[in-house]
């Protein structure tokens, strides 16, 4: 008597034809072992890039930059009036030119760095601190004019010049009687250069 042969497909106590496994279709890869393939109908679930997911960079706030850098442009502004007002008496000409140049650098500094750790790299929040380090430099010493000149002749000479020129202190800063233009241009130069260099590089230190 010869031995029984087994079946050729596995046991099915069912009765069942066997399932023929259907090759995967094109573009979808094979599954891994213990890994249920991709339904119809059911994207294929996405696979993270080579270095995994990237975290998102923040784009800063420009308008927190541009209030803050002015918060901290006027009270540059103000120490350096006071300090005028408190030394005039003693300061030479290039003094004076001296201390506007300083001022002027500090509040470009003071404006640069403040804006870049809160604007990041938002071009709009530079351009705004430049423009407000560079009236920074302007009303710090234009403030002080009207400051020296009641402290050195009273407030009633202060009310008459500015009601006959109210733009006194703006023609001191200018400086056309003492040869100081250039000098005025400078400070505004070297304020908004600081403030827009500093923004640069500190916003493109910032994520």
């Amino acid at each position: 008597m010869s031995q029984p042969q087994p079946p050729p497909y596995p046991y099915n106590p069912y009765n069942q034809p066997p399932m023929a496994q259907q090759p995967p279709g094109p573009g979808v890869p094979p599954p891994f072992p213990g890994q249920l393939p991709p339904q119809p109908g059911q994207p294929y679930p996405a696979q993270p890039g080579p270095f995994g997911q990237q975290p998102a960079r923040s784009s800063g706030r420009p308008a927190g930059a541009f209030f803050l850098g002015l918060l901290a442009s006027v009270l540059v502004s103000l120490i350096y009036s006071g300090v005028i007002v408190a030394t005039y008496k003693d300061q030479s000409q290039d003094t004076v030119h001296i201390l506007y140049v300083v001022h002027a650098l500090i509040n470009g500094a003071a404006v640069g760095v403040l804006t870049g750790l809160v604007g990041h790299r938002s071009g709009g929040a530079r351009a705004a601190g430049t423009v407000v380090a560079a009236l920074g430099a302007f009303f710090g010493y234009a403030n002080a004019v009207p400051l020296v000149i009641a402290d050195n002749n009273g407030f009633e000479v202060l009310r008459m010049m500015l009601e006959h020129d109210p733009f006194t202190p703006a023609k001191a800063w200018w400086g056309s009687q003492t040869g100081g233009e250039w000098i005025a241009l400078l400070g505004l130069l070297l304020a908004a250069a600081t403030a827009w260099g500093l923004a640069y590089a500190v916003g493109r230190s910032r994520r």
